[in-house]
């Protein structure tokens, strides 16, 4: 008697498509909704691991989108410690969707954040993204036009995009109790004072995960009518966790919840994809290849398999050509665009195409918020 399983690819056995292959020739992990064109307008933002994304797609000549650029004068170090050109809008980093969201509703709509600010040594820090000005602020009203600088960019990029690549990285987070507001990190770890009355701690379960990122898909979608969304999910696992759980098991429960979000959104919604970066970094198969020896940090060659597997598979969806980093192929221009913003940004498709190292240095590593817990780690070598 036949059966579907008869005719289906060998992609969908393990033994063909897994077990028997070197894990560097495992193949068609994406089948992309969307073709991705080297003229095609993307943004992104998230956690830590988005700027892999971001740099990838620098070093292969993309068009990706800095709305926020920062003064003319600074050097590449400064603009790298003042968070200029880490994401497409200098947020810092976007750990979950409930932070996305709270973003999104102060750039689209009429919603005004917390006037909460965060002091240390007479120096100001935005609870938001405390890490973005390194020394802080020197009062509250140059904090508040910062950030106002932010969420214009914000809107201009959200508006004047055609892909928005947002990494999934954390479901732990701090909230004030009284507004619900998400910081960026723990209160007291980089400003400001922990005050349990006051702060309290959540780990976002599945619904309410879901429930965030879907608002937040609304409020784009509502302000760019043909914007496109590509999800990953961050391989790093978690630096610290306030659960009460190992660290490994709240590792595991948090980038599964994100994984889960991820695909349920995907067949959801047409105009939002899935990239398994995740997979590729992490899945047994590859054996923890990619991992540096702290078994964090994303190894140089595990970027740049993620990024090849990326274009491959774009290759293949659409009868384009593979592009790597040597590459002249230049693909042809979506046919529809949205209407570029009022003012343009920086556009990084036309830079040299030097190689761009993809794993994080440590000084790199601590512009991550939530890197600075790793500080908080007892010394076991004299416990």
């Amino acid at each position: 008697m036949s059966h579907p399983y008869e005719t289906l690819p060998e992609d969908r056995f393990w033994r063909t498509a897994v077990a028997d292959r070197d894990a560097l020739e495992i193949t068609g992990l994406w089948k992309p909704k969307h073709a991705i064109r080297r003229r095609t307008r993307i943004v992104t933002a998230g956690s830590c691991f988005a700027q892999h994304f971001a740099r990838a797609l620098v070093a292969r000549r993309y068009r990706w989108l800095d709305f926020e650029p920062g003064p003319a004068g600074l050097t590449p170090e400064q603009r790298k410690d003042y968070h200029y050109g880490t994401f497409s809008f200098r947020t810092g980093n976007i750990y979950t969707p409930k932070m996305l969201l709270q973003w999104l509703t102060w750039a689209l709509t009429d919603a005004e954040p917390p006037d909460e600010v965060w002091e240390k040594d007479g120096r100001f820090y935005d609870p938001f993204r405390p890490g973005v000005e390194p020394g802080g602020f020197a009062g509250a009203e140059e904090l508040h036009a910062s950030r106002r600088d932010t969420l214009r960019a914000i809107a201009e990029a959200v508006r004047g995009s055609q892909v928005f690549v947002f990494t999934l990285g954390l479901t732990e987070a701090w909230q004030n109790k009284a507004t619900g507001a998400e910081y960026a990190v723990c209160p007291g770890t980089v400003a400001g004072k922990f005050d349990a009355e006051a702060h309290q701690f959540v780990n976002h379960g599945f619904a309410a995960l879901m429930g965030d990122m879907s608002a937040a898909l609304r409020l784009m979608f509502r302000a760019n009518r043909r914007l496109l969304v590509l999800l990953t999910v961050s391989p790093v696992p978690l630096t610290a966790t306030a659960s009460g759980s190992h660290v490994l098991t709240a590792t595991s429960r948090s980038k599964s919840m994100l994984r889960a979000v991820a695909s349920e959104l995907t067949e959801r919604q047409r105009r939002v994809d899935y990239f398994p970066s995740y997979e590729i970094i992490t899945h047994p198969a590859y054996r923890g290849r990619f991992f540096a020896p702290n078994l964090r940090s994303v190894l140089a060659e595990g970027i740049e398999h993620v990024m090849s597997q990326f274009f491959r598979d774009q290759a293949a969806a659409f009868d384009g050509e593979a592009v790597g980093r040597e590459s002249g192929a230049t693909p042809s221009e979506d046919a529809q665009l949205p209407d570029p913003p009022e003012s343009a940004p920086l556009s990084y498709d036309a830079l040299p195409g030097e190689a761009v190292e993809a794993e994080l240095t440590e000084t790199e590593e601590l512009r991550c918020e939530e890197e600075i817990l790793a500080a908080f780690a007892p010394d076991r070598r004299h416990g």
